[in-house]
């Protein structure tokens, strides 16, 4: 199945709501150009040129479904806003996540804009497995239930509304469904040349 198919079933599945269980998508080839094609750039140059962008950091949760003891969740540099009419915005995750499954089975997530002292907060996001709610502080989004993180800056309830294959990642994008920020005046946690500033 090529890409442009592997999206289609993603949404079509999406669709049709979180009833019935995911499949894992394949781990992709890593190679993004073809044989015939021309080189790609190096990953360690990619990674060293692209970390001069300065990114925020946010943590994407989701509730539990059946089956599931604890919510879902992943640190992610990849957020952005996309469009303002519908209210869609946008993040990106490696196919090959092991949160990410579990995120489409609920349908909906919460993006939790972390505040700058929330670095280790980050860390423990970023760790594949384990109880990543262990001794976090959070209530629930508003509308899809996903736990939104005590002394998050800002908080975005969403619903899945499509998804995109992007090499080895996917492109998910979301439609708010409510949102909101915190009484602070505290900055962001940014994340620079593979460093929190």
């Amino acid at each position: 199945m090529g890409h442009a198919g592997m999206a289609a079933a993603a949404v079509r599945y999406l669709r049709t709501g979180p009833a019935r269980p995911v499949e894992a998508l394949p781990r992709p080839e890593l190679r993004c150009v073809g044989e015939d094609e021309r080189a790609p750039v190096e990953q360690a140059e990619f990674r060293r040129v692209l970390g001069n962008f300065a990114s925020g950091v946010t943590v994407v949760t989701s509730p539990a479904t059946d089956g599931e003891s604890d919510p879902a969740g992943f640190a992610c540099q990849s957020f952005s806003s996309l469009s303002l009419d519908p209210p869609l915005v946008a993040f990106m995750v490696g196919r090959a996540s092991t949160t990410w499954p579990r995120i489409a089975r609920a349908g909906a997530f919460c993006v939790n804009v972390l505040a700058a002292g929330q670095g280790a907060l980050c860390r423990g996001f970023a760790v594949s497995g384990g109880d990543k709610f262990a001794g976090v502080a959070y209530d629930t989004a508003p509308v899809s239930g996903s736990p939104r993180l005590t002394g998050a800056l800002a908080w975005i309830d969403c619903t899945i509304h499509a998804v995109h294959t992007g090499g080895d990642h996917l492109i998910v994008v979301g439609r708010v469904a409510d949102l909101g920020t915190a009484d602070t005046d505290e900055a962001p946690l940014l994340f620079h040349q593979g460093r929190f500033l």
